[in-house]
């Protein structure tokens, strides 16, 4: 009778509670946040698997729009890169033409309607044009927010200003996390590269789901081979993350972006176009 009696309560709770909200529509624009001439492949390899060898990785970034609401998806190099001469004797040196802002006008998006910036990581090729949208509440990974906050080595937290320590507001997030409530838009807690890496799940109605993976690896070779760069800050949570997020892939069938690899961010529409 017992057993009964809490079927039944539990029956009522379920029919009590609220049916799920529909996805809203969502739509992704890749935005030109710059590149990288990387004149020395093992920089990214630390079983020096590429030696001799060079290549011109894309520094991409992301606008989502969520029904009425924008977020970004990192921020690119810091806009004084712009003019900067490309080195081809440094291990790597960066490439900026153009700024985010710009990109937004050409679609008529004001900075002030971003209301969120998804920052997969710390480094200064995600973080660079973020204080432009200090009216933006930033989510990184708790890992990385406590690292920069702690001034640790290999760290910075001047592309944050507004938010450490200039009182702008800031999510940190230390598991996944569902952005909007609705499963359309959902932040990966995938660490390794960074104590709080994350990659982004967009799901498109018509494209379906994509797969943003930060800096889970740099391009194709390395993804397909498990490859770790030296300067990762854990290497076996580097491994399992690689392996979630190939099994996540895989399952949800996702269009996969590496965000340095310009053949996957080729993938998507070239901006001002958008996927839906």
């Amino acid at each position: 009778m017992a057993r009964l009696a809490a079927l039944a309560a539990l029956v009522l709770t379920m029919a009590q509670a609220p049916a799920p909200k529909p996805a809203a529509d969502v739509e992704l624009w890749r935005l030109d946040c710059g590149g990288v001439q990387v004149n020395d492949l093992n920089a990214f390899s630390d079983t020096l698997a590429y030696s001799g060898q060079s290549k011109r990785l894309v520094a991409s970034c992301y606008l989502i729009r969520h029904g009425s609401d924008y977020m970004l998806w990192d921020t690119g190099l810091p806009e004084a890169v712009i003019g900067q001469p490309v080195s081809n004797t440094d291990a790597m040196s960066p490439i900026l033409t153009t700024t985010i802002k710009r990109q937004l006008a050409q679609i008529g998006v004001k900075p002030e309607q971003i209301g969120r910036v998804g920052i997969s990581h710390y480094h200064f090729d995600h973080t660079g044009q973020a204080a432009g949208f200090p009216g933006a509440t930033l989510l990184i990974g708790k890992g990385d927010a406590d690292a920069l906050s702690a001034g640790k080595p290999g760290t910075s937290a001047e592309p944050l200003k507004p938010w450490f320590g200039g009182g702008a507001k800031i999510e940190a997030i230390d598991a996944d996390k569902d952005v909007f409530g609705d499963g359309s838009v959902t932040l990966l807690n995938l660490p390794g590269h960074t104590p709080g890496h994350h990659a982004l799940l967009v799901v498109l109605k018509g494209k379906g789901p994509v797969l943003l993976s930060g800096d889970l690896a740099h391009f194709r070779e390395n993804y397909d081979t498990n490859g770790v760069p030296p300067f990762n800050t854990d290497r076996a949570a580097t491994l399992a993350s690689l392996d979630r997020f190939k099994k996540l892939a895989g399952n949800v069938k996702a269009t996969v972006i590496l965000q340095h690899e310009p053949g996957d961010v080729a993938k998507l529409p070239a901006f001002p176009a958008s996927a839906r």
